[in-house]
Order: structure tokens, then C-alpha cells, then sequence
């Protein structure tokens, strides 16, 4: 069974320095039947606006990825870790028993354009890490790239969930696919453009719920660039 949720569906925040839309319910957007998908609790898509940016606060016991868009994402934690992320890397944040970070747009006017994924652990209370990895734009043209995984093989980060993520460059003739197991959920977010997703069609920022199904096919895609969950139930 394939559900769809558009993207005007989401619930959606102007804080002024920061423009965010919420796949599932945060913070001060509360919708009973979208409080996640299997182990996958939030996914954000945030515009932070030049000099601006999210102070030092708190995470414990979930999985924090981040995908950037445009722009540069400046990242400092308890633990240490001061990183710029540019588009085309992922960061894996694993709060663990407890973290503090704070998340900044220092460029001069430019936005910074990105996805905050949540995804909930398979452990809880242990050591807090990061882990950040460049995956390169070939390695996700015309098919499903493997950058988040409890094995983090290759160019994945590696997250203490049992979940999968998959990122995809789609475009006119090109088309990816990917098994599935019925019993277990799959998220599909398309990020920009527009895609096929089992012969229904998406476009930016619009989502497919899926569970009870054996195949993933995604094509017929014009510039799309799509993130692909396999997720407990």
C-alpha cells in the first residue's frame, strides 16, 4: 500500500530567521496521524537565514542526520566536533545519554537550505558520536546511493537504528529500484523537482508512505533528487 502526503500537507513554522516544514509533528505543529513512520520520527526541511541560527540545546537517545542543500551548515558540539557541512556531505549525530550542539548559517546572504532527519535508535544511553561523510554527486546519478546504515559501508554514515537511508539523482531516462520487505516500512521524500514513485507522481517535498509492498520504482524523474527510507515497523 502506497499513501501519499503532498507537501502542502506538512505542517509548516516562520520564526523569521528560520522557515520550517515538518514531515511529522514537532514542536508547536501537532498532527495525531503524523507522528512518524516506523522508527523514522522527523524529517525538517529548514531555510536559516544568513548570520542566524539554532543556539545550544540538547538531544538524547535519537539519531540526528543532517542533509544539506545550498548554502553551509556550521555545526559545534559538547563533544568537541566544529564542522562546517556544505551540500553533497552527510552528518550523523548519535545523542546517545546526552548532547549539546548548536547549528549556525555564518554566511553573508546566503540561506542555508537543509533536511533534519530523526530516526530512533535500536539503543539508548550510550556514548554520544558524529560522523560525517562526503558522498559525491556521481555516486548518486541514476540510481539509490546507500549514506546512512547500521554498517555504515562505503560512503554511509553509520546510525545505531535498525534503518536504512538511500539518496538518488533522477533525471529523463533514469530509473532506480530497490527490494523491499512487506513487513517492514519504507519512506519516500522527494526533495526537488519531479518523479514517478510506483506510477504516482511527486514532485518537491511531497512524501510516499508505503508498507505491504516487495518493489520500489522510482522514474520518469525531471532534475529530482529524492531520499529513500527502509525503516523498522
Amino acid at each position: 500500500m502506497l499513501t501519499l502526503r503532498t507537501s502542502g500537507d506538512r505542517g509548516f513554522a516562520d520564526h523569521g530567521w528560520l522557515q520550517s516544514f515538518h514531515s511529522f509533528s514537532f514542536a508547536g505543529y501537532h498532527d495525531p496521524a503524523h507522528m512518524g513512520w516506523g522508527n523514522l520520527r522527523v524529517i525538517n526541511e529548514d531555510r536559516i537565514a544568513p548570520g542566524t541560527g539554532f543556539g545550544t540545546h540538547g538531544h538524547r537517545d535519537m539519531e540526528i542526520i543532517s542533509y544539506v542543500l545550498s548554502g553551509n551548515l556550521a555545526h559545534k558540539d559538547s563533544m568537541g566536533n566544529v564542522k562546517g557541512i556544505p551540500p553533497g556531505d552527510v552528518q550523523r549525530m548519535s545523542a546517545g545519554k546526552g548532547v549539546m550542539h548548536s547549528e549556525f548559517n555564518h554566511a553573508e546572504g546566503a540561506q542555508t537550505h537543509f533536511l533534519q532527519i530523526w530516526i530512533q535508535p535500536n539503543v539508548s544511553g550510550i556514548e554520544p558520536s558524529y560522523e560525517q561523510k562526503t558522498v559525491p554527486l556521481n555516486a548518486k546519478r541514476g540510481q539509490l546511493q546507500l549514506v546512512a546504515s547500521p554498517q555504515g559501508e562505503g560512503h554511509a554514515v553509520k546510525i545505531n537504528a535498525d534503518a536504512a537511508l538511500y539518496a538518488g539523482l533522477l533525471d529523463g531516462a533514469e530509473s532506480a529500484t530497490l527490494p523491499l520487505n512487506p513487513a517492514r516500512k519504507a519512506y519516500v521524500h522527494v526533495i526537488q523537482g519531479q518523479l514517478q514513485v510506483n506510477g504516482h507522481a511527486l514532485q518537491g517535498g511531497d512524501a510516499a508512505l508505503i508498507e505491504g509492498e516487495s518493489l520500489l520504482t522510482l522514474n520518469q524523474g525531471h532534475n529530482a533528487e529524492v531520499l529513500v527510507f527502509d525503516l523498522s515497523a
